[in-house]
């Protein structure tokens, strides 16, 4: 299976959770990255395989349980840094700058980090998902400056587009102190 595509379903309830991704997965081959309980009661699931099993599955999770779904996306062609900066494994070199989208949605971040990184030379640092952050998630990235501007703008503009851009900012030279916990 050539995996070179992700889904994600974030759900407002858990049980449905539970049973959407057993559906999810019946419904195409798939590998499952994620399925878990998120801060504010919510249930994120995150898949990977070739677009097409990807979109049958996340569509088929989608109509499951009416009204469960509080944001999905489908990321055909996912940059290559996004699952390692999910799982805290990212290797950005020296911190030049730094950028940070922070979003109301898991799979609007996901979006916007996926653009980002494919928006300009910059090394994704980490990415957050809910987790001890409210039900929010955040992306750090590293660059030069422009570039990082560059990829922080085009990224956050697809979260604010929905609706859901908590904040962005971009920091040049930050002190060392500033990022030592996420590297």
């Amino acid at each position: 299976m050539k995996a070179d595509s992700i889904g994600l379903l974030e759900l407002n309830s858990i049980a449905a959770g539970m049973q959407i991704v057993d559906a999810v997965l019946k419904a195409a081959q798939l590998e499952l990255i994620l399925a878990r309980t998120i801060c504010s009661g919510k249930y994120l699931i995150i898949v990977s395989g070739d677009v097409a099993a990807v979109t049958a599955g996340i569509e088929s999770g989608t109509t499951l349980v009416e009204g469960a779904v509080i944001d999905r996306c489908i990321i055909p062609r996912v940059h290559p840094a996004i699952l390692p900066a999910m799982s805290g494994a990212s290797q950005a070199a020296a911190i030049k700058s730094l950028g940070i989208i922070e979003s109301f949605s898991v799979a609007a971040l996901l979006e916007a980090a996926d653009i980002a990184a494919k928006a300009a030379n910059v090394a994704i640092v980490e990415i957050r998902l809910a987790m001890a952050l409210g039900g929010k998630a955040f992306v750090i990235l590293t660059g030069d400056v422009s570039a990082v501007i560059a990829a922080v703008d085009a990224g956050a503009a697809v979260v604010a587009e929905k609706g859901l851009l908590v904040n962005k900012a971009v920091i040049a030279k930050p002190e060392p102190g500033l990022y030592r916990d996420y590297i």
